[in-house]
């Protein structure tokens, strides 16, 4: 593989396509929006330059980095002769549809389809296409230049050979792929989100304060931050999709949201992207200040 489609310049997109990049793929960035890509591509400077900083890359390597890397707002002239695509856009199951339907029309028979969904079905979002052997997910994790694991999900149709195709791929990223399943979730946020849930269930119960919940899970369980400050910093509202996808995939009531989180949402409260949550980050994106709500 040579160059790389990336769908979406947010921010697991910029971090797929810097990762990418670094590592000497020519990478073609796509979004609908220039001002997305605009600010995508400040973004991979803005995190080349804290390598830079920190001497773990040379000033060669960064500008070979961004030399990798050509921007599009036309999805059919971004995928011609692409190897791989990954979708990275919005956590709707309509949209992805949307997308890997186009994608089926315009990419080459040989190209190769992922998303970088987090708990949607790799089955179904095949199934929008008429070649679902070649669709499997590539759920990387934020911030993506830093986390080493990549989950490879498999779709019910994903062949053989692809999955050993990513697999070898994302290891040779310096990433750290690991096989699973196509169920609701998958692995990572059917064990994640019930913990972060079940955090802001006993906050809902008032059991305990925002900052002690997250310090008793920090300092007691060895965590880098805590639940709530997690899922501030996933994004209150893709948490809440997520839980939504595990609650109508499995029909388990312990996957259901609590009403806080769902009211929270509803309020636009999302977490550092709105500037508060659980925490107050209009000041600094440091969960240093827990919410006026929950003083």
């Amino acid at each position: 593989m040579k160059t790389i489609a990336v769908i979406g310049a947010g921010t697991m997109g910029n971090g797929i396509a810097h990762v990418f990049a670094q590592n000497g793929f020519q990478v073609h960035l796509i979004d609908i929006a220039q001002a997305s890509l605009e600010k995508g591509l400040a973004t991979i400077t803005k995190n080349l330059d804290r390598m830079l900083a920190k001497a773990s890359i040379g000033e060669k390597d960064k500008e070979s980095t961004l030399n990798n890397i050509s921007t599009f707002t036309n999805v059919k002239e971004g995928v011609i002769n692409t190897d791989l695509v990954i979708e990275a856009a919005t956590e709707n199951l309509n949209i992805k549809l949307k997308i890997f339907k186009d994608l089926d029309e315009v990419c080459d028979e040989k190209t190769i389809l992922a998303t970088n969904t987090s708990s949607i079905s790799i089955t179904q979002i095949a199934a929008a296409t008429n070649r679902p052997e070649k669709v499997i997910g590539m759920h990387f994790m934020n911030p993506v230049p830093i986390m080493k694991l990549v989950e490879i999900i498999r779709g019910y149709s994903t062949s053989d050979e692809v999955t050993k195709t990513i697999m070898e791929l994302s290891a040779n990223l310096g990433k750290t792929p690991t096989e699973v399943n196509d169920y609701p979730g998958f692995v990572a946020n059917r064990i994640l989100m019930p913990m972060i849930n079940e955090a802001i269930e006993t906050l809902y119960n008032g059991v305990a304060g925002v900052s002690e919940i997250d310090t008793v899970m920090k300092l007691g369980m060895a965590h880098p931050m805590g639940p709530l400050q997690l899922a501030d910093f996933i994004g209150l509202d893709v948490c809440l999709s997520i839980l939504n996808v595990m609650y109508d995939g499995f029909k388990n009531p312990k996957y259901a949201p609590c009403p806080l989180l769902v009211n929270m949402v509803t309020a636009g409260k999302l977490g550092i992207k709105s500037g508060e949550g659980f925490y107050d980050y209009s000041e600094s994106r440091k969960a240093e200040k827990v919410s006026t709500q929950f003083n």
